[in-house]
Formats: structure tokens, C-alpha cells, sequence
């Protein structure tokens, strides 16, 4: 989170004090840095070098239409999973043949709406599936290009419920019926085969994960080729991990230990498939979420309340799981810190929200400074998978969010009210 930073013990986003922009905007409230989203994004197209690649960015990390738009100056295209997702991408400006649309679950119309669109590639994740994509674009008249995902039987290493490259995981078509499934489509009208596509997880926390699916993409490229079948691109898919517990540093922020890896960057990925991939010829295609937005952002909350109950104590603040559910949901680690640093002291918490769930937590038994009613905490690294997963439940409203570039920030989506409920 280079954009985050302690100037004299405050914490900044760019040049602008956070507790500035809580006491302007209120909380809870997602911030996020311009120019981390700019660089992430400029480093991933760096790593390709000279090489014919396309950047699609995961619009499932964070699909705020302003973030869109950053991403669509600088070139990228986009990686849809819903039919709501597209229609979000062409309103950014993404250009329909830098689109490509992956789901294990197209209902008839989304399918239909994106073959309208003539987007750069269906991404199909069982034969059936390619039987009916075929029928509905003879109905519609039209062609429809298509790539076909292939499960390649990788485990990355990653928590089970992001896992999506194995045999017990719905995604894909197994890796031993992919070759039948391409001649399948070849077979069927109105299908122009482009593309072949795997994605085996999310924050992946090891390179050989990714080199192991460009192996084997790679090799299915050549087999297909022998048989007649000329792909334009392999698609990579994304997943590439983040560093969630060394985010800030500072003399009066408690050091933890922690066993948890170091992710490689996307641009060591980028730089290690490429060796496998660049001799196909085929342009390649990268689908980063998380590594373009997740350090660009921050959730901040304000502390209602602390309590002590026996030996446990808690600080309660006014953000819940409706506003970042991924502690509760996977267990995932995001650090926490204050917006002012006080020097007071540490002690160990639990940092919960309001929600009427046990399962409410950001923190469990954290070495916190100690913090009282009124501060304001900062949960670190949430930009990719935050707003996005945000919800309404117990009748809570979402939050807004701010996007700071150097001196100046604006409301890129603004508070919910109670109308907003109906």
C-alpha cells in the first residue's frame, strides 16, 4: 500500500489525511488511491514487454464505474461473469472486443445479450453449454466466438472456497475431455473457436501454480493446432495473490508474526508464464482483480464502543460483515490500524462490528493499539473483493466511496439512505 502512509502519526492517502476525509464523509467508507490503481496496472503491461497480450481486468474484485473508466485510459479490457457485469463494462467504456465473459452458469438471455455485444470471447465451461451457446446464436443469426475452459486439475494452494482448478470444482471442462470438446465445436454451427482459457484460484501465493497452467494450456495449444484448430489467444485466467499482513509499518504498530507467505507480484507471474507461453504465438490474455485494486484501497470505520467480557475484550465499531465480509466468509486476514497513532500502549482485541452475527469480526485476539470511543481504525488492503460483496443485511446501508488523487478526492459512489432500502 504504497499510498498509504504515517506522516507525523497521521495516517495519509496520497496527500490527504484520512481522519480529514472521515470527518468530511463519515464512515464506514471505502477509500482508494488513484495512482496505486494507475501503477498496479502500468507494471502488469510492463511485464509483458513487446509480447501481444490483452489485460482484463476481474470486474468481480471491484466494479465501481470510475475505477472502470482508470482502467479503460490505460488500455485494459475486461473479464465479465454476469450479465450485469458486462452491461457495466461497455458503460465504462471497455471496448466490446477486449471483453471476454467467463461462468459456469449463463442463463439463455446473458448469453444471448453477449453475443449481441460481439464480445471477444464466450468462455465455455461444459459441452452442453456449447450446444446450446450454438442454438441460440442460430436463432439470432449470428457468430460467436468462443473459447473453452479447460479445468486443469491444479490445486493452487489457496483456501478451498476460492479454489476453482480442480476436479472436484464446478468450473471448466476436464482437462482429458477438453480435445473432444474442441472438436465438438468445430462440429457445431455458428461457433468460431478463438481461445483457450483456464483460471485455477484466487490469492495464489506461489508462481508454479501459474506455470503449471501454462504448461498445460500450452500444450493443448500445440495438440490443437496439429488438429486443424488455430487458437488466437490463451487466456491465463488471474488469481494472483496479495501481501495482506505487511501492509504498514510503523514504530508504534505492533509487530505480529505471521508464517504467511509472500506473494510473487503479478509482474513475476506475468514474467514466468510468458517463458512458457510466448512460444505459441497465440497473444495472451491475463485476468487480474485482486493485484490491481486490493492495496489501492481501505475500509474505514469509526470505534462506537469497547467493552470488556471476562478476559476477552472487544472494540465494536460501525462496520460489519455487510461491509467487508471476507474475514467472516474465509477467515482472511486484513491488518488494522488507527488513522492517528497515539503511542498509548498495545493490547490484544477483538475488532467486531454491529451485526447481529457471531461471525461479525474483522480481527480476532489482535495486538491493537489501544484505541477508544470516537477513533477511527483503517482496515488495510480492501479494495478487491470489499464494495463488491457488500450487502444489506440487518438493514444496513452501504458505504460510500472516495477515490484520492494527490491533493483532491471525490465521491465515486455515494452513501446509501433508507429510500434506498424499498
Amino acid at each position: 500500500m504504497a499510498y498509504f502512509t504515517y506522516k507525523e502519526n497521521d495516517l495519509y492517502c496520497e496527500d490527504v489525511p484520512l481522519r480529514e476525509i472521515v470527518e468530511e464523509f463519515g464512515t464506514p467508507l471505502y477509500v482508494y488511491s488513484k495512482n496505486q490503481i494507475l501503477d498496479n496496472c502500468r507494471a502488469v503491461h510492463a511485464a509483458f514487454g513487446e509480447t501481444n497480450h490483452l489485460i482484463c481486468y476481474a470486474l468481480k474484485a471491484n466494479s465501481n464505474i470510475q475505477i472502470l473508466k482508470l482502467l479503460v485510459q490505460e488500455g485494459a479490457g475486461a473479464d465479465v461473469v454476469s450479465k450485469g457485469e458486462l452491461f457495466l463494462a461497455l458503460k465504462a467504456g471497455f471496448p466490446p472486443e477486449k471483453i471476454t465473459y467467463t461462468g459456469v452458469g449463463k442463463r439463455d438471455d446473458e448469453i444471448e445479450y453477449s453475443i449481441k455485444k460481439s464480445i471477444a470471447s464466450l468462455n465455455i465451461e461444459s459441452e452442453e453449454e456449447l450446444r446450446i451457446v450454438s442454438e441460440i446464436a442460430q436463432r439470432l443469426n449470428r457468430e460467436v466466438s468462443i473459447s473453452i475452459r479447460v479445468n486443469p486439475n491444479i490445486d493452487p494452494e489457496t483456501h478451498p472456497y476460492i479454489s476453482t482448478g480442480l476436479k472436484v470444482n464446478k468450473f471448466g471442462i476436464d482437462h482429458e475431455r477438453v480435445l473432444a470438446a474442441y472438436r465438438l465445436a468445430k462440429e457445431l454451427p455458428n461457433l468460431r473457436i478463438v481461445g483457450i482459457h483456464a483460471h485455477i484460484g484466487s490469492q495464489i501465493t506461489s508462481i508454479e501454480p501459474f506455470v503449471q497452467c501454462a504448461t498445460t494450456l500450452a500444450s493443448f495449444a500445440r495438440d490443437l493446432k496439429a488438429a486443424g484448430v488455430e487458437l488466437t489467444h490463451i487466456d491465463i485466467g488471474g488469481g494472483v495473490g496479495v501481501d495482506y499482513h505487511r501492509a504498514l509499518v510503523h514504530d508504534l504498530l505492533p509487530v505480529e508474526s505471521t508464517t504467511s507467505p509472500v506473494p510473487p507480484t503479478a509482474s513475476e507471474v506475468v514474467k514466468a508464464v510468458l517463458a512458457v507461453l510466448k512460444p505459441t504465438g497465440c497473444t495472451i490474455m491475463f485476468e487480474p482483480g485482486r493485484a490491481i485494486v486490493a492495496d489501492a484501497g481501505m475500509l474505514l470505520t469509526k470505534v462506537l464502543y469497547t467493552k470488556q467480557s471476562g478476559k476477552k475484550k472487544f472494540v465494536i465499531v460501525d462496520a460489519g460483515i455487510n461491509d467487508l465480509i471476507r474475514p467472516s466468509l474465509y477467515n482472511a486476514y486484513h491488518q488494522i490500524v488507527p488513522l492517528q497513532l497515539r503511542g498509548g500502549g498495545t493490547e490484544t482485541v477483538d475488532v467486531v462490528g454491529p451485526v447481529c452475527e457471531t461471525g461479525d469480526f474483522f480481527a480476532l485476539d489482535r495486538a491493537l493499539p489501544t484505541v477508544v470511543r470516537g477513533d477511527f481504525l483503517g482496515i488495510a488492503t480492501a479494495g478487491a473483493y470489499g464494495f463488491s460483496e457488500t450487502s444489506n443485511y440487518n438493514g444496513r446501508l452501504r458505504p460510500a466511496e472516495i477515490l484520492v488523487n494527490g491533493e483532491r478526492c471525490r465521491v465515486i459512489r455515494e452513501r446509501e439512505t433508507l429510500d434506498d432500502l424499498i
